[in-house]
């Protein structure tokens, strides 16, 4: 093997001295965090006991810090030999959870050892890292060929689907943490300006009515048409413009005109749907006078218009039908309390709670906090899951803006620093390694934080390092510690 043979090289030297301060600095901070939640005044030792969740994070710290040890005394190239089979053995790792595992808020992602719990969901991610770098810095793989992009794709939605099945969405979300990486690869910026538009376009069709999103896109098609193709326009535009608040008012227009025709509002099912109607009749009258004028290039360019058009206004239905009837109550509650906090907010005890009180709980830090162990709403469980998924509360409580400040300071160092890192490998695989760590640990950070001020749906996925869980935190270890491993050989490569 290419691996052995050599002498290990010793701890610490040669290997990068501030990503290892950020990353001891950040688990430090962590477990501090966990503590003060779980703060006993008459016990204040409790740390040394592993039936506390302090004294299990401190457990997972000193496993973690003995098993980034044991990293650093192997060769650097047994990552990038094994990487196939490390990532099949944790994608294999999964399914067992289905049949063995332990359910959790109503998942089945867990295994159960006496007291401790593992999430093999956390393993997967290191795993994917290493595939992903293994398959793009192979020879002879282009993504701007089908065949390595689907198999690029393919790598990382094989443990997708089986974390769906799990029920755990939060942490299958992570995985597309991966197309960041194929961007930095090579894959086409198309690719992800139609992925944004169609999240953009679901994401509309589940904040509003989707007649009235369909309608918004058919005027969009109307604009460009009366802009583009239609000789005196002025007409066209008046019409146009008349449509626009006949749009916003539209039930009190519908409304009048079903009172004129003597027709029973009642019996008018879902009325919304005929917003689309005068701008669907404008839209014919716009588009087929030009496209019936047997110009090729001006019919290919109106057939592409008119095939996003229907994708979109089908995408936008589909996404609040497949949203608001199939996925079960409690999603679509998440989803609501994310995109119509108004209507959240009137169920203050119940699907809105945790957002709410969490809110509560970082604006009450004020400025400079209430210091530490002094946070009235930690100490009170108003906020719950406040060791793992709103932890960035305890710190916005107990140490105000600035602590949160610091705290975001300190992952944004930490992305710089990987990418800085990235950049100066001689190796392809050992570059991509680095920007998929990068990438899955952004994901977590920026999607933890929002949830937690109500900017993302509660979705559930813990805050790197931060966050109370050894499985978390022995698969950000992994990451940060094989990382730092592969650096240290940089010109080695």
């Amino acid at each position: 093997m290419a691996y052995a043979g050599r002498q290990a090289q010793l701890p610490i030297v040669g290997y990068d001295r501030g990503l290892i301060i950020l990353y001891a600095t950040l688990v430090l901070v962590g477990w501090l965090m966990i503590y003060t939640v779980n703060f006993d005044e008459n016990n204040p030792f409790n740390f040394f006991d592993l039936g506390t969740t302090a004294g299990k994070q401190l457990f997972s710290i000193i496993v973690c810090f003995a098993l980034t040890f044991v990293i650093f005394m192997t060769e650097w190239d047994f990552w990038r030999t094994f990487a196939m089979i490390i990532y099949l053995f944790t994608v294999f790792l999964l399914p067992g959870t289905l049949i063995f595992g332990r359910e959790i808020n109503g998942n089945h992602a867990w295994y159960q050892f006496g007291g401790f719990s593992l999430q093999p969901a956390e393993l997967a991610k290191f795993g994917t890292c290493l595939a992903m770098a293994a398959y793009l810095s192979a020879t002879g793989v282009n993504l701007r060929e089908w065949k390595s992009r689907l198999t690029a794709v393919g790598i990382f939605l094989l443990p997708v689907i089986i974390i769906v099945l799990q029920k755990d969405a939060g942490s299958a979300l992570v995985f597309f943490s991966f197309l960041l990486v194929m961007y930095r690869e090579g894959l086409a910026a198309s690719w992800y300006a139609l992925g944004f538009g169609t999240a953009a376009l679901v994401i509309l069709g589940l904040a509003f009515d989707p007649a009235y999103v369909a309608a918004g896109l058919m005027m969009v098609v109307n604009f460009q048409l009366i802009g583009r193709f239609r000789e005196g326009s002025r007409p066209w535009w008046v019409v146009f413009a008349l449509l626009v608040p006949l749009t916003i008012w539209w039930p009190t227009c519908f409304e009048w005109f079903l009172t004129k025709a003597n027709i029973v509002p009642s019996t008018i099912e879902n009325p919304a749907l005929y917003v689309m109607l005068p701008h669907a009749a404008l839209l014919l009258a716009a588009f087929f006078p030009n496209y019936l004028r047997k110009n090729s290039i001006i019919q290919r360019g109106l057939g592409l218009t008119a095939l996003l058009l229907v994708l979109g206004i089908g995408l936008v239905f589909s996404a609040n039908f497949a949203c608001y009837t199939l996925l079960a109550p409690h999603q679509q509650q998440r989803i609501k309390i994310w995109l119509k906090p108004a209507e959240a907010a009137a169920d203050a005890r119940g699907s809105a709670y945790n957002m709410i009180h969490s809110k509560m709980a970082i604006g009450s830090g004020g400025l400079m906090g209430k210091g530490l162990f002094q946070g009235n709403m930690t100490k009170l469980r108003y906020v719950p899951e406040q060791t793992t998924d709103y932890i960035f509360c305890t710190v916005g409580e107990e140490h105000g803006f600035i602590g949160a400040a610091s705290m975001i300071a300190l992952f944004t160092l930490l992305l710089w620093r990987i990418t800085v890192v990235a950049e100066r490998q001689r190796s392809n695989f050992s570059r991509i390694y680095a920007y998929c760590v990068a990438g899955v640990i952004f994901t977590h950070f920026i999607v933890n934080v929002g949830m937690t001020m109500g900017l993302f749906p509660t979705i559930g996925i813990p805050l790197p390092f931060i966050s109370y869980g050894g499985s978390s935190l022995i698969g950000f270890t992994l990451m940060m510690a094989v990382l730092m491993k592969l650096d240290s050989n940089r010109n080695a490569a």
